[in-house]
């Protein structure tokens, strides 16, 4: 025969209740106690509040397809492919939910299926979830209508991934162009990075770095054209725009919060001389610089000196090498042009300046091409063509920068002066008692050479273009 104990309270030995009965009411354990069923034990009559137990494990493909269970929410993991997820069989109140774990069921889409003749929806089908970062809920109502969604997130709430956010340069807060923002330093400034971002945001900064350009030669038999500065980029990879030639894919620099100085070398001044005196030469250009990378000056040209005995000066060296100047009737001795990529970098900088002629200045080399040198003979010489330089579009648009200096031609009226190079590159001149052509400011193009047959003076080459500095990296 059973046994009945009645009581109110039920304590433990220090006197506290472990359970205890107020009229229809009954309380388990004290105010902060956990009360916990005994492993494998179930309970029953207590029903469900319309939430789940989610499984932390997420489901990939390889566990596809998954048998669901009531009571139970799943991360499903399509970044590898599809997943068909079974529904279990229904019962009034039963619930499942599912979310997308990597934001990727809109490229590999999940398949809901329900358990044999059973509805979603009012429809006895396969439902499909194909919305980024959407998570549901489905409820099993009834035969009629089945599973029901109760809950829909199309919008996943996910943390904004960390991108790099900077100041500095114009626009301050940097143009945008789609995810991008780019900071344009036409002189000197300062790129001050308040965020240094991280994967999967953005964590580098893509660059354009170039220096001034070379000083175009005075000369009267033929002044050489001003080398190009030197002409550094990185773009990434797979390219998000059109860079240059020349620009190192995948050459993106990590950076840290910090101010990073930046640098924007001057063109080189024009050479300059009193008639028949010999101090000629262009000066080289100034170096560009941006954290780790340095562009350097173009180098200056070489000036003629008269009579034809006097030293004539060759092109120096630089980003982009100067063109040699044109010794009059005497012979050209050896290659009196500037050597490019000075120094050496991976990819290379600029090209070689032109060699000269007699009475025909060799021109300036240019961020993608060596000066041409000078040609013909005495009456009919012609200065070399500047080197090209070459188009990018890290800007936003396609801009061409870089070019060689053009270089001028002896014998006034009967010479030809040669074209800059594309990209800012000044052409030489053969007018006498003038100031050279200049480069174009902000493409680090070359200075023409200037013709200093006349009487005038003093005559002064023309000077090189001053570089820029420009920096692009992604912002969401």
């Amino acid at each position: 025969m059973a046994s009945t104990i009645k009581v109110d309270n039920v304590q433990n030995q220090p006197g506290t209740n472990i359970v205890s009965k107020c009229g229809t009411d009954i309380t388990l354990g004290q105010s902060g106690d956990t009360i916990a069923l005994a492993c494998g034990a179930s309970q029953t009559g207590f029903g469900r509040t319309g939430t789940v137990d989610w499984v932390t494990t997420p489901k990939v493909t390889g566990d596809s397809p998954v048998t669901a269970a009531t009571g139970s929410g799943y991360f499903l993991n399509t970044t590898a492919g599809a997943i068909t997820i079974n529904l279990p069989a229904g019962a009034a109140g039963s619930i499942v939910s599912m979310a997308d774990y990597a934001a990727t069921w809109q490229t590999n889409n999940v398949t809901v299926s329900p358990n044999g003749a059973e509805k979603i929806g009012g429809i006895a089908q396969d439902a499909t979830l194909e919305t980024e970062g959407q998570s549901v809920t489905f409820v099993y109502v009834d035969g009629t209508q089945g599973w029901l969604n109760t809950m829909d997130s199309t919008s996943n709430v996910r943390a904004t991934p960390p991108y790099i956010v900077a100041t500095g340069g114009t626009p301050c807060a940097g143009a945008t162009c789609g995810d991008y923002k780019i900071h344009t330093f036409t002189g000197p400034g300062t790129l001050c990075v308040s965020n240094a971002g991280a994967a999967p945001g953005s964590n580098t900064i893509d660059y354009m770095v170039i220096a001034g350009g070379g000083g175009g030669a005075l000369g009267e038999w033929g002044g050489g054209g001003g080398g190009a500065g030197g002409y550094r980029e990185s773009v990434p990879s797979p390219a998000a725009w059109t860079g240059s030639p020349i620009a190192k894919s995948c050459g993106a620099l990590p950076v840290s919060v910090q101010g990073y100085p930046i640098t924007v070398g001057g063109g080189g001044a024009g050479g300059t001389a009193n008639p028949y005196q010999t101090n000629g030469d262009g000066d080289s250009g100034s170096d560009s610089i941006f954290s780790s990378i340095t562009s350097a000056g173009g180098g200056g040209a070489g000036g003629g000196n008269r009579p034809p005995s006097d030293p004539v000066g060759p092109g120096k060296a630089g980003g982009s090498g100067g063109g040699g100047a044109g010794p009059g009737g005497g012979p050209v001795s050896g290659a009196n042009f500037g050597a490019g990529d000075t120094p050496n970098v991976t990819p290379d900088q600029g090209f070689p300046g032109g060699k000269s002629v007699p009475e025909g200045g060799g021109a300036g080399g240019g961020a993608t091409a060596v000066g041409v040198d000078g040609s013909g003979s005495s009456g009919t010489a012609v200065g070399g063509a500047g080197g090209a330089g070459s188009a990018s579009c890290i800007s936003g648009s396609p801009v061409t920068r870089g070019g060689g200096g053009g270089g001028s031609a002896g014998s006034p009226g009967c010479g030809t002066a040669g074209a800059g190079g594309t990209g800012g590159g000044a052409t030489g001149n053969n007018t006498v008692c003038q100031t050279g052509n200049a480069g174009t400011v902000n493409t680090g193009g070359g200075g023409g050479g200037q013709n200093s047959g006349g009487t005038c003076g003093p005559e002064v080459g023309g000077a090189g273009g001053s570089g820029i500095v420009i920096i692009r990296y992604k912002f969401q």
